[in-house]
C-alpha cells in the first residue's frame, strides 16, 4: 500500500511538471517583452555565474593534476598520462556534470527563490487574472536562457581548469611542462567535448525546469518557499546523478599495449 501511494504520488507530480512544460513551451504573447527577459535571466543565471565558475575549476584542475601525478605516476607509466587523464576528467566528468551540481545550488535555488516569492505574494496570480500566459512569461526565458549560456560555462569551466593543471606545474614544479603538454595533445578527441557541451544542454534544462516547478508550485509563505528553495537543490541533484554520464580512466584509459607503443 505504501508504495503504490508513493508511485501515485510520484505519477502525479510527474504529470503536473509535464503540464506546466507545455504552458510554458507556447509561443510568448509579446516578444518583445520575452526578449528583454531573455537577456536578462542570461545574465541574472549565467554572467553572474563565471566568477565562482572560474574559481572552482581552476583548483579543481590543480587537484586533479596533483592527484593523478602522486596516485597514478610511476616507472611503468609514460610521462604525459598525468595530463592525459587530467584533460579527459575535465572535458568528459567536471566541467559538464560536477560543475553543473554545483551550479544547481547556486542557480535552482535562485530560480525556486524567485518564482515561490511571487506565488506566495500573488503576483502570478494577478498574471492569470490579467489572461497573462503566467508559465510561459516566467519559466520560458529562465529555461532559454541557462540552456543558452551553459555550453560557454563549461568552456570557460574547461579552459581554467586546464590553466589550474599547468600552474601546477609552472608554480609548484609537480611536473615538467612538456610532459604536461604532451599528454593534453595525446589522443585528443574532438568529439568529447562537443559530448561534453550537449551534455550541458540537458543538465541545464533540467536544473532551470525543475527549479521552476517547484517554485511555482509551492503553497504557504516565505517559510514554505524557503523549504522549496533547499528542497529544490536536493531534487536537481537527485535527477542530474541518475542521468548517465561516461567513465573516464575504465573506459578511455589507454592501454598498456598502447602505453608501450606510444613511450
Amino acid at each position: 500500500m505504501f508504495l503504490i501511494k508513493l508511485l501515485r504520488n510520484w505519477l502525479t507530480t510527474f504529470g503536473s511538471y509535464l503540464f506546466l512544460m507545455g504552458r510554458s513551451f507556447s509561443r510568448p504573447e509579446r516578444m518583445r517583452v520575452f526578449m528583454k527577459r531573455y537577456v536578462k535571466e542570461m545574465s541574472q543565471l549565467g554572467v553572474d555565474s563565471i566568477g565562482i565558475v572560474l574559481l572552482i575549476s581552476f583548483f579543481i584542475g590543480a587537484v586533479i593534476c596533483i592527484q593523478m601525478k602522486v596516485n597514478i605516476q610511476s616507472p611503468w607509466m609514460p610521462h604525459w598520462v598525468t595530463g592525459y587523464v587530467t584533460r579527459e576528467i575535465m572535458l568528459l566528468e567536471f566541467s559538464s556534470s560536477i560543475m553543473c551540481l554545483i551550479l544547481a545550488g547556486k542557480v535552482g535555488s535562485n530560480i525556486a527563490s524567485e518564482i515561490g516569492t511571487m506565488r506566495v505574494t500573488q503576483q502570478i496570480d494577478a498574471l492569470d487574472v490579467m489572461g497573462v500566459n503566467s508559465a510561459c512569461h516566467l519559466i520560458l526565458p529562465k529555461i532559454m536562457g541557462l540552456v543558452t549560456i551553459m555550453p560557454f560555462l563549461v568552456i570557460f569551466s574547461s579552459t581554467m581548469g586546464i590553466v589550474g593543471a599547468y600552474a601546477t606545474a609552472y608554480v609548484g614544479h609537480m611536473m615538467s611542462p612538456e610532459d604536461l603538454t604532451s599528454g593534453m595533445h595525446h589522443a585528443f578527441n574532438s568529439w568529447f567535448m562537443w559530448m561534453s557541451i550537449i551534455k550541458s544542454l540537458f543538465f541545464a534544462f533540467i536544473i532551470s525546469s525543475v527549479s521552476s516547478y517547484y517554485g511555482y508550485t509551492v503553497e504557504g509563505g516565505s517559510v514554505e518557499v524557503g523549504d522549496r528553495r533547499r528542497g529544490v537543490v536536493e531534487r536537481a541533484h537527485l535527477v542530474l546523478r541518475r542521468v548517465p554520464h561516461p567513465t573516464v580512466v575504465v573506459t578511455h584509459f589507454p592501454t598498456l599495449s598502447t602505453i608501450s607503443h606510444h613511450d
